[in-house]
């Protein structure tokens, strides 16, 4: 954990907490539509695009919640400014289902769908790293509704939009494409140790062109 530091008007900063960001006690439920009723005989996990073996890979419910389960200790960056610090999110890593379901060798980005066609784009770098995880817990206990259940994507090291709510499936791609918010205004990459909070902040190489 970091230590407090001062800004210039006094006010008292965590040092472990990214520029702009205040610490939020509790957990704020924040998102875009409705919550979707989970029902767990109709609910899948795909993965498909650009598949090693070129094959639609999919699990069911209990088939995805089944496969190895792992924690990870990790903050929660919201765009909206405020931060989560020290939270355990229980789930299937990234990494497994890299190797369960690998990528063609030209993949370069992945798209996370989600309920009612949400979607976020990532790196593939970003979604391979040994902290993105699948979550269906945190701290021990199952996720609400509100706040993602049955599967929510946590990636700790960008904002928390790119990690959607409830989770169907990952899409492989060669090329990068926009996601929702993505598409909307905010930034493509979306680190918020560099405030990349919008598109307007992007630097040439950062996304497709809007």
């Amino acid at each position: 954990m970091g230590h407090p530091v001062e800004r210039a008007s006094g006010e008292a900063v965590r040092s472990d907490l990214p520029p702009g960001q205040r610490l939020q006690r509790g957990w704020p439920v924040t998102h875009y539509g409705p919550v979707p009723k989970f029902r767990p005989e109709r609910w899948d996990f795909r993965v498909f695009g650009a598949t090693a073996d070129g094959e639609k890979h999919c699990w069911n419910h209990e088939e995805f919640t089944a496969l190895p389960y792992a924690t990870v200790v990790a903050d929660l960056h919201c765009v909206t400014k405020f931060s989560m610090l020290g939270a355990e999110w229980g789930g299937i890593p990234a990494r497994t289902v890299l190797d369960i379901a690998p990528p063609a060798p030209a993949v370069t980005h992945v798209m996370v769908w989600a309920e009612y066609g949400y979607s976020a784009n990532l790196r593939l770098d970003d979604f391979a790293s040994e902290r993105t995880i699948f979550a269906t817990h945190k701290d021990g206990e199952l996720l609400t509704a509100e706040h993602g259940f049955p599967l929510r994507l946590i990636v700790p090291h960008l904002y928390a939009w790119k990690g959607p709510k409830w989770v169907r499936g990952i899409e492989y791609m060669t090329a990068d494409r926009r996601g929702f918010w993505e598409e909307r205004g905010y930034h493509n990459i979306g680190d918020p140790w560099s405030e990349q909070r919008y598109s307007y902040q992007e630097e040439p190489g950062d996304g497709p062109e809007l």
